[in-house]
C-alpha cells in the first residue's frame, strides 16, 4: 500500500515539473530579436537607445495590410504566457484534485483507508507547487530585467540586457546619455565623412533589412543575408534559428505592417559610424510544429504590436552598413 501511494506521489511530481518546463519554454522563440536585446552597440553597448521627442513627428510608411477593423486589437506578447500558465494550472490542479478526492473515496467505499494520498504526501506536494511557483516568478522577474530596453518601461529603474539568445547579463546601464546624442550634429559629423549619405534613404534600406532579416528568420536560415549582419548578429541569430530546427518548430511571421521608421541616434567612434532607427510595426507572430502544423506559441488572429530599436554599423565613408544589435522599446 505504501509502495502505490509513493508511485502516484511520484506520478504528479513529475507531471509538475514537466508542465513546468513547458510553460517557461513556450515564449522562447518569437521574431528576430523579440523579446530579448542583442548585439553591439558600441561604447553604447550598455546604454539604452534614445527615444524620439515626443513633439518629433516623423512620416509613417504603411508597407504591409493593415490589420481588418473587426480584427482585434493587437496583445503584447505576454498574452500567450499567461494563457498557458493559467491552462498548466488548471491541468494542474484537475489531476491533483482528481488523484487526492478520487482515491479518498475509493478509499472509503471499499473500507481501506490508507489507499488514498496521505497528509504527509498532501504537504510535500504543496511544498513542491509552492517552490514551483517561487521559481517561475523568480523567473519572470529576471525577464523582466533582462527584457533589453524596455528599459525605461513606465516608471523603472535602468534594466540589463541580454544577447539574444544568452543567459549571460551585461552590466547595468548607465543613466546619462553622452553629450554628443544630438542628431543633427552626429549625423552631420558622418555626412562629413561621406557626402552621398542621405537619411531618407539610409530609412529606406533600413526597412528594406528589416524585412530581409525577419524572412530569413522565418526560413530559419540567415546565411542569405550574411553580408548584412556583423559577425555577432549573424552568430546569435543563426543559433536560435538552429535551435528551432532542432524543436522541429518554424515561427511563422505573417502580415508585418511597418508604421514607424525614424533614425533616433547616430554617432563615430574607433573609425566606425553607428545609426540607430526605430521601428514601429505589428504582424501575425506565431510557432508552429514542423510535422502537424499546430500552433504552439502566439496566434494566427490576434496580431503583436511592438516597437524595437535596430542599430547599423559601418566603417567610417561610403561603406555597406550592417545590423549590430536589437534593442526592445
Amino acid at each position: 500500500m505504501l509502495s502505490e501511494k509513493w508511485v502516484k506521489f511520484g506520478l504528479v511530481t513529475v507531471s509538475l515539473f514537466t508542465l513546468l518546463f513547458y510553460v517557461l519554454e513556450i515564449d522562447a522563440f518569437a521574431r528576430a530579436g523579440g523579446s530579448k536585446s542583442s548585439g553591439s552597440r558600441g561604447s553604447r553597448s550598455y546604454s539604452a537607445p534614445s527615444s524620439p521627442a515626443k513633439s518629433a513627428t516623423s512620416p509613417s510608411r504603411q508597407v504591409a495590410p493593415a490589420p481588418a477593423p473587426g480584427m482585434s486589437q493587437p496583445q503584447s506578447g505576454g498574452f500567450m504566457r499567461n494563457m498557458m500558465g493559467g491552462l498548466a494550472g488548471g491541468i494542474l490542479g484537475g489531476m491533483i484534485g482528481g488523484m487526492l478526492f478520487r482515491n479518498t473515496g475509493m478509499a472509503g467505499a471499499s473500507g481501506v483507508g490508507g489507499s488514498g494520498i496521505g497528509l504527509f504526501e498532501i504537504i510535500l506536494i504543496g511544498a513542491i507547487l509552492y517552490g514551483i511557483w517561487w521559481f517561475i516568478k523568480k523567473k519572470r522577474q529576471e525577464a523582466a530585467v533582462t527584457a533589453g530596453p524596455a528599459y525605461y518601461r513606465e516608471a523603472s529603474q535602468p534594466r540589463q540586457p541580454i544577447a539574444y539568445g544568452s543567459a549571460t547579463p551585461a552590466p547595468a546601464y548607465s543613466n546619462p546619455q553622452p553629450a554628443e546624442n544630438d542628431l543633427d550634429d552626429s549625423l552631420a559629423h558622418i555626412r562629413q565623412m561621406d557626402p552621398a549619405f542621405d537619411e531618407q534613404q539610409f530609412k529606406d534600406q533600413g526597412m528594406d533589412n528589416f524585412f530581409k532579416v525577419q524572412g530569413a528568420w522565418a526560413s530559419r536560415d540567415l546565411t542569405t543575408i550574411r553580408t548584412s549582419l556583423t559577425d555577432e548578429m549573424f552568430g546569435i541569430l543563426q543559433k536560435d534559428a538552429d535551435d528551432l530546427k532542432l524543436r522541429k518548430q518554424i515561427n511563422r511571421l505573417e502580415n508585418i505592417a511597418v508604421r514607424t521608421v525614424e533614425i533616433t541616434e547616430g554617432w563615430q567612434e574607433a573609425g566606425k559610424d553607428f545609426i540607430t532607427v526605430r521601428f514601429c510595426a505589428n504582424l501575425l507572430d506565431y510557432t508552429v510544429d514542423e510535422a502537424s502544423g499546430q500552433v504552439l506559441a502566439g496566434s494566427k488572429t490576434d496580431p503583436v504590436k511592438f516597437d524595437e530599436y535596430w542599430t547599423f554599423t559601418r566603417s567610417v565613408g561610403n561603406n555597406p552598413w550592417q545590423l549590430s544589435a536589437i534593442n526592445q522599446a
